[in-house]
């Protein structure tokens, strides 16, 4: 994990950089704090990264000689073929654009949504006594 804290380090380092830059040459106030902010949001993920890292010790990825069946095996149950999210996104972003064109696209968005996590969340419940 050292690796990847001292990368989110730099890259706050470099943000704070880009925006000092940035201030002296456009006196811009929104993007010095966008700027600003995701340096202050780099550095706090690195310091948690580092900080967990010392806490939790060295992982298999961290060690030259590390393999691969070293690492944590369960990962989680993980649907192959279900077409669920591709609903769910599509869904949203329909509500998304009714910000844009309409409200009433908003509401034909939600419902569709609602349906969506649904068929989401119960896939694999089925039967009548829904085990």
């Amino acid at each position: 994990m050292k690796t990847e804290g001292w990368l989110f380090a730099g890259a706050a380092f470099i943000y704070i950089f880009l925006m000092t830059i940035y201030w002296l040459l456009a006196h811009e106030i929104i993007g010095t704090l966008c700027l600003a902010l995701t340096g202050g949001l780099a550095l706090l993920i690195g310091f948690y990264i580092l900080f967990t890292g010392k806490r939790v010790g060295p992982r298999p990825e961290d060690r030259e000689d590390g393999e691969v069946w070293e690492a944590d095996p369960d990962y989680g149950f993980f649907s192959p073929h279900s077409w669920w999210p591709l609903a769910t996104a599509a869904s949203a972003a329909i509500a998304f654009v009714g910000i844009l064109f309409g409200t009433w696209i908003i509401a034909l968005g939600f419902g569709l949504s609602m349906v969506a996590l649904c068929g989401f969340v119960f896939e694999y419940y089925t039967g009548p006594d829904l085990t």
